[in-house]
């Protein structure tokens, strides 16, 4: 049927250097990986796990692209500034921003401590303030097209039991990354939001076991978790010219978790 012919439909991006927090492992070296494949230079952002960095930069330079590791604390301002001003001398602009680093404790708000409180907050949402103050202020300063993808979760919106700090702290950034997304589209830089439902990382792996992971896949709606590759694959998308007039978009990717709540 006219119309109906997909053979030509592939992934573009305009984006020439991504840099993605918290890249070294799980859904950021998935982010990582699919930026690659639609053909970008990424900055890969670590704070511990040089090799599985490395080992990132490694595929992505196997493609014929530019691949940077570059450990630092996204919750310390002053490192975030040095990780963008180094990537920005060896690689070029910033055009394409993943916030992905994230830290989260699960427990009764009345045991966490007030410190674990302060790191979670300082990670997950003041470590997203910062990275996307300074690449963002380039980005605007440039006055040239870009592409931004917050990584929030569920909790931002639907509230976990025994995760408080953690759903403070997406909720909070995801307003932001909303505010951000009025605010520079008259800079054409594309500000979207990936919630993903439950992914199958390495980190899980680690808590649960691999059969208590199937097991509690099973119980979700879609009887499986999700994969690093899926959040990717929405991130490149999101990055792509194909999402040329996508901006301010909150994209679950969770197997209709979300509206269903079975957890």
């Amino acid at each position: 049927m006219p119309g109906n012919d997909r053979s030509s439909f592939s992934l573009t991006t305009s984006c020439r250097n991504a840099l993605v927090t918290g890249a070294s492992r799980g859904i950021g070296r998935g982010a990582a990986l699919a930026l690659a494949e639609i053909g970008c230079n990424v900055v890969i952002n670590y704070l511990s796990g040089a090799e599985e960095a490395e080992a990132v930069a490694s595929e992505i330079a196997a493609r014929g692209l530019r691949a940077l590791t570059v450990q630092a604390d996204v919750s310390d301002s002053a490192q975030v500034e040095e990780m963008v001003e180094r990537a920005e001398r060896e690689l070029g602009p910033i055009d394409c921003l993943v916030v992905n680093a994230a830290f989260s404790i699960r427990k009764p708000w009345v045991e966490y401590t007030l410190d674990e409180i302060a790191h979670t907050l300082n990670v997950s949402l003041f470590g997203a303030i910062y990275v996307s103050h300074a690449v963002g202020r380039r980005m605007v300063a440039r006055r040239t097209a870009g592409k931004v993808v917050f990584i929030s979760s569920l909790h931002a919106e639907a509230p976990f039991a025994n995760c408080a700090a953690y759903n403070i702290a997406k909720a909070g950034m995801q307003q932001l990354a909303l505010s951000l997304a009025a605010e520079w589209a008259q800079y054409r830089i594309n500000v979207n939001v990936i919630q993903p439902g439950w992914i199958d990382t390495p980190g899980e792996e680690r808590m649960k076991g691999r059969e208590a992971i199937e097991r509690r896949g099973l119980t979700l709606p879609w009887g499986r978790l999700g994969t690093v590759r899926e959040i990717g694959e929405a991130v490149a998308f999101l990055c792509s010219d194909q999402a040329g007039y996508i901006s301010g978009a909150v994209l679950r990717v969770d197997g209709a978790l979300g509206v269903t709540r079975r957890i």
